[in-house]
């Protein structure tokens, strides 16, 4: 039976790791001289490691020709491993001076929708950072909750789904509060569009259910209206067009300059709104008092500082302090 050599073995075969060092740099630059200049030592320290690695491994590494130098076979061999063990061994460090060093700063992974992230996210964050330092965030979009890569597994999902997967604790948010918006001007130039008749047959900016199935119960014009007890097949069928798209930030952007009316997402346009940018063309809304959107967050880092501080921040940007109805196990 083969008997596998021990870790200490393998070790004490290992060449030194401050010629091989000088090896990898020297390969990648092609030159002893500048291997030299970018380790800040000598080209005849240089010279001198490689050539007690020649030593160990009993072959040459390099075909010296004049002031430049070649890999040769058994070099190219040597420089790939080797290379790639530096590199990891520099992430690896990274990582552990970034987490654990004595300045650690901490990285949290959200995981959200690109409307939430464009229309509510973005212009909050500096508020977060400002307020926290130490904490990098890493933020993942996402229509496709329950398909994300292999091995993703954010620190928090901010979604419409209860449960978007085991291991996480969610909380329950706000209800969708959703109202015809448009710009002032837009308003001025269409006066017809102030009454609900009016409205339906105007430029509707429609956001289509493509790629959102999962996310929710869907409401587009055609429910919208339905439920103030219009009909969109009842519109002028000439004139105003009817506009589709399952992109809601570029809905927003065409509401903006000016391009018809879309369905605004308190949650998402009160800002626009606050501003002055968007107006409500008439009163009427849409209240989904049986769904929320829910912040849900790893159960393993229920105790984690970093995520404490986030969620703190988060419900007081939302407005709900604690739980409204208490947390969903999922």
């Amino acid at each position: 039976m083969n008997k596998h050599p021990s870790t200490d073995e393998t070790l004490l075969k290992m060449p030194s790791l401050r010629a091989v060092k000088c090896f990898v740099v020297a390969a990648r630059y092609q030159s002893f001289t500048r291997a030299a200049e970018a380790l800040c030592v000598t080209q005849a320290a240089i010279s001198r490691q490689i050539r007690e690695l020649e030593e160990h491994l009993g072959t040459i590494l390099f075909e010296r020709t004049g002031r430049s130098v070649k890999l040769t076979n058994a070099g190219s061999i040597f420089f790939e491993a080797a290379q790639l063990s530096f590199l990891n061994i520099a992430q690896a460090a990274t990582r552990i001076r970034k987490d654990y060093g004595e300045h650690a700063r901490r990285t949290l992974v959200l995981c959200c929708s690109p409307a939430f992230s464009a229309l509510w996210m973005a212009h909050r964050l500096p508020d977060f950072f400002s307020a926290n330092p130490d904490i990098d965030l890493d933020l993942i979009t996402t229509q496709n909750f329950l398909a994300l890569e292999p091995g993703m597994y954010p620190d928090v999902f901010i979604t419409k789904m209860p449960r978007v997967r085991e291991g996480y604790v969610s909380v329950p948010l706000f209800h969708d509060r959703i109202y015809p918006v448009c710009t002032p001007a837009y308003l001025e130039a269409h006066p017809g569009i102030r009454s609900l008749e009016g409205l339906r047959n105007g430029v509707l900016l429609n956001l289509s259910p493509h790629g959102r199935s999962q996310i929710a119960e869907h409401v587009d014009w055609g429910v919208w209206l339905a439920i103030h007890h219009l009909d969109i097949e009842e519109r002028l069928k000439t004139g105003a067009h009817y506009f589709n798209a399952n992109d809601y930030n570029l809905l927003i952007q065409m509401v903006l300059t000016g391009q018809g009316v879309a369905l605004g997402f308190d949650h998402l346009v009160a800002p626009l709104i606050d501003k002055g940018l968007l107006i409500r063309p008439v009163e009427e809304e849409l209240v989904l008092e049986e769904t929320h959107h829910y912040f849900a967050y790893r159960e393993d880092k229920a105790q984690d500082s970093a995520l404490e501080r986030f969620r703190g921040w988060f419900f007081g940007q939302t407005g709900a302090a604690a739980a409204p109805s208490g947390p969903v196990q999922a």
